[in-house]
């Protein structure tokens, strides 16, 4: 009798059976997951995939905006121009939206930034809400330009072209701030001039195994290549939303590939 009665005062209480729930389970199971540090080993690859990224807004937003949205130093020389055209006018409207691209680059480097380093730059679920990031606000740039009217004179700064603009170059830092994060500080896909020298300064230019070569030279090619992409959208009746739309999707994927990245193997 006493052995029944001790052996009823050791069960749970509520009929539980001393384990875990499912559903808390499944919980601490993503929480690990999305807090693990990815393996940067082969990472390299969705940083040059963003180099198509770049060359792809880059050359239809100089087509058809007249501003860079990625590569600031083109912006730089627009800002330029435009201030010297201040004493002989009429000024180019270049001035304001290179300066609006310029700015917006500055201000989204300043918080993706801070982002990765306060939250650890490797975790997964960092690099996957920051691609998610840079998703959203291309495709909100994509909506303006394709659900407004067109500015009937292509140098005008109406709003939705400085908006658009100042969203993709807000993101478009995501991606050079994604390169430090992973330690792959050469594959910033927002510039090209110092791959240019690295690669043809590089003394083992011609071995056949040379990764930091085969990088270089990939980089410049992917960008070609997003350049040929964009300015062909920018001709056709799709215009500079396909471009737009297609980035988005482009960034979604990486946002997604993330999430399935493998993770350091200490994990």
């Amino acid at each position: 009798m006493s052995s029944r009665v001790n052996g009823d005062e050791q069960q749970p209480l509520l009929g539980g059976n001393g384990t875990k729930a499912p559903s808390t389970s499944l919980v601490a199971r993503c929480r690990k997951v999305l807090n693990a540090e990815i393996n940067r080993s082969w990472a390299d690859l969705v940083l040059l995939l963003c180099y198509v990224v770049t060359g792809l807004l880059d050359s239809a937003s100089t087509l058809v905006w007249g501003a860079f949205v990625s590569m600031q130093t083109g912006n730089t020389v627009y800002v330029g121009l435009g201030l010297a055209s201040l004493a002989y006018p009429p000024v180019t409207t270049r001035l304001f939206r290179s300066g609006i691209s310029l700015l917006s680059f500055c201000v989204g480097s300043f918080f993706f930034a801070r982002f990765h380093r306060y939250f650890s730059p490797k975790r997964r679920w960092v690099l996957c809400a920051s691609f998610l990031a840079q998703t959203l606000l291309t495709v909100a740039a994509a909506c303006i330009v394709t659900f407004t009217d067109a500015p009937e004179s292509p140098d005008t700064t109406s709003w939705n072209i400085l908006l658009p603009l100042a969203l993709v170059a807000f993101q478009s830092c995501g991606q050079a701030v994604t390169s430090r994060a992973l330690k792959y500080n050469a594959l910033t896909s927002v510039v090209l001039t110092s791959i240019y020298c690295d690669l043809f300064s590089d003394q083992d230019l011609f071995a056949m195994n040379n990764v930091e070569r085969n990088r270089r030279a990939a980089a410049p090619l992917l960008l070609l290549a997003g350049a040929v992409a964009g300015g062909l959208f920018a001709h056709s009746a799709v215009g500079i939303e396909g471009a737009l739309w297609l980035a988005a999707i482009i960034k979604f994927t990486m946002a997604v590939t993330w999430f399935f990245w493998p993770v350091e193997a200490d994990e």
